[in-house]
């Protein structure tokens, strides 16, 4: 753990490194601050010295005058440099907070769909803002308190010896037991930190989960099992963050302790040389007890305060350890350095010994060969979980095979830019998918260049042309986050746009068609009819009635293609495909 706690801290380290400068600045505004602090209580012990109240007629009024003017000027310093270092430590943590989150997010656009598949998408998400945002709070404090503290206690006890060695050398003996009470209860809040954290992105998860799936949740009645798993999460939490907190705040008031020992010591010690004497050969006023006491204050004030920005950097670094956990995850396999852009595609795809499975001890695509000549249509059908929508993942590269081959006009796949690849596919899927803004943005989210005629078209051609135009702005109506405000034969129309409006060489329809009512589904298969021709199609279908013109129907059961051919030629066979669709026309 404290392995893992210190290389935490060197990425953190690593990554202030591209903000030398501003460093530098706010080191030198910490060192005019600490300065300016330090300098007021040496002025006030020269004004203590100068009153005599046995010879008050020959106090000399100006010099003292002369001295306030010094320390009102030694604060306005003090003040700027203080607000100053104040801006930049700000600009230091926000802009290292805003390089960790794009690196955090690119690397999400990077992961492959296994990692994204196997994590709760609302723990990803916790992670990207909520860790990022506990670890701006612990770094901005950190910036804050650490340099200016640091540097006065260094300054502070220099400072004492020059006055009186002796006191500051009391001092100097007991301050070390501040230390050791703040590193002990520090090294053991770092795993409550972290276990608070963990807990907390299950919970952004599974309010993500049930807040996207609500209607389903209502239907079901399942509000009160939701409110019970709710409150289950939520007590872990609220257990797991004040455990951590209350040991965490046990440093505060330890430190405060041994403080106030130090200030009583210094006093305790000063009061005694001032009465009785001292052997040593330095000159020991009341003034200088005064800026002595004032010393032993400000000494022990940060360790007051670097105990609370230990307790909020232990919670900082155990966030920054859940994002860095995401940045570090293996990314999808890079395209190879000479990978070849897919230009002027004919559509030949072909799979050879294909061997697929999401667990090792799950198999669930065998040595399974394939070859499609362009411009055929093919159609995937089989029972649920028999690999069909895997079959599509391995085709765009969604997933790597684990054996075999897939190649697209005789070149692998692998030769090819996944880019490239996955721009000569057009793809409706049975879950919809929109973005936040406006139908136009989300028709030509394949063609941001296409012009308002061009997507009209698109439109036209899927027959969402007429409910766009029932819209409160039409094509520039904004739409909410996944279409929220659409019906879901709605989006999937727009999906279909897409398509209409890319054109690609090769199709992909998995149910397609699924949430359109009969009548629009007709005239969007004549659609489908008249786009697929003379381009490689995919079509992933369970109403077997929609694919009885497809060139070729593959039958998938068990991850192989147990039988093959036409829908008159399967039906002829009176096999597995003859039993599964005249099972959806059974009385």
């Amino acid at each position: 753990m404290a392995d893992k706690r210190k290389g935490v801290v060197k990425r953190i380290l690593k990554q202030l490194k591209k903000y030398r400068l501003l460093l530098a600045l706010t080191i030198f505004f910490a060192i005019v601050t600490v300065a300016g602090t330090l300098l007021v209580p040496v002025i006030f012990g020269q004004i203590i010295d100068l009153i005599d109240l046995e010879k008050l007629g020959s106090i000399d009024f100006a010099k003292i005058g002369n001295y306030f003017t010094y320390i009102g000027i030694a604060v306005v310093i003090t003040c700027l440099s203080q607000w100053l270092m104040s801006v930049i430590n700000n600009r230091i943590a926000y802009c290292v907070v805003k390089d960790i989150r794009e690196e955090a997010f690119a690397k999400i656009q990077r992961l492959p769909l296994k990692f994204i598949d196997g994590h709760p998408y609302g723990d990803l998400v916790g992670r990207a803002i909520a860790d990022v945002d506990q670890f701006a709070d612990g770094l901005l404090m950190g910036f804050t308190q650490l340099f200016t503290g640091v540097l006065t206690i260094i300054s502070t006890l220099a400072i004492m010896f020059v006055i009186n060695w002796v006191i500051a050398l009391v001092v100097f003996i007991i301050t070390p037991l501040s230390l050791f009470v703040a590193k002990f209860i520090a090294t053991r809040t770092y795993s409550m930190f972290k276990t608070t954290s963990e807990i907390r992105g299950e919970q952004t998860a599974f309010i993500d989960e049930m807040v996207g799936n609500l209607k389903v949740v209502q239907a079901f009645n399942h509000e009160d099992e939701n409110l019970e798993k709710f409150d289950e999460i939520n007590e872990r939490l609220t257990s797991a963050s004040l455990k951590s907190i209350f040991f965490s705040s046990l440093t505060n008031p330890s430190t405060r302790f041994v403080n106030s020992v130090v200030y009583a010591a210094v006093a305790l010690t000063g009061a005694l040389m001032l009465v009785l004497g001292t052997p040593l050969p330095v000159v020991f006023t009341v003034g200088k007890l005064s800026n002595l006491l004032f010393y032993a204050n400000q000494y022990t004030k940060p360790f007051n305060e670097i105990s609370g920005v230990i307790t909020e950097l232990q919670n900082a670094i155990a966030c920054a350890g859940r994002i860095y956990e995401v940045i570090d995850e293996q990314p999808q396999q890079p395209d190879k350095e000479d990978a070849i852009e897919l230009a002027n595609v004919k559509g030949e795809v072909r799979l050879e010994n294909i061997d697929f499975s999401y667990a090792p001890e799950s198999k669930l695509i065998e040595n399974l060969n394939l070859n499609v000549k362009a411009g055929q249509r093919v159609a995937i059908v089989g029972p649920t979980g028999c690999g069909k929508t895997t079959l599509i993942n391995l085709l765009m590269r969604f997933y790597e095979p684990l054996g075999g081959q897939i190649s697209v006009d005789g070149t692998p796949v692998t030769d090819i830019t996944r880019k490239s690849l996955r721009k000569n596919y057009g793809m409706v899927l049975q879950d919809t998918w929109l973005k936040s803004g406006t139908v136009r943005e989300n028709i030509a989210m394949g063609r941001p260049d296409a012009t308002d005629e061009e997507i009209a078209g698109a439109a036209k051609a899927s027959h969402a042309h007429s409910f766009i135009m029932q819209l409160p702005n039409g094509y520039d109506t904004v739409i909410a986050e996944d279409g929220g405000n659409l019906s879901q034969g709605q989006k999937q129309l727009l999906c279909i746009s897409r398509i209409m409006l890319c054109l690609p060489p090769m199709l992909i329809l998995d149910e397609a068609t699924s949430s359109i009512d009969t009548r629009t589904e007709l005239k969007i298969q004549n659609a489908f009819a008249k786009l697929m021709s003379g381009r490689t199609s995919f079509i992933v279908a369970h109403r077997l009635s929609t694919i009885k013109e497809a060139d070729i129907i593959l039958v998938m059961n068990g991850g192989k293609i147990i039988e093959q051919g036409t829908h008159q030629e399967l039906l002829k066979l009176d096999g597995f495909y003859s039993k599964l669709y005249n099972s959806q026309f059974a009385v």
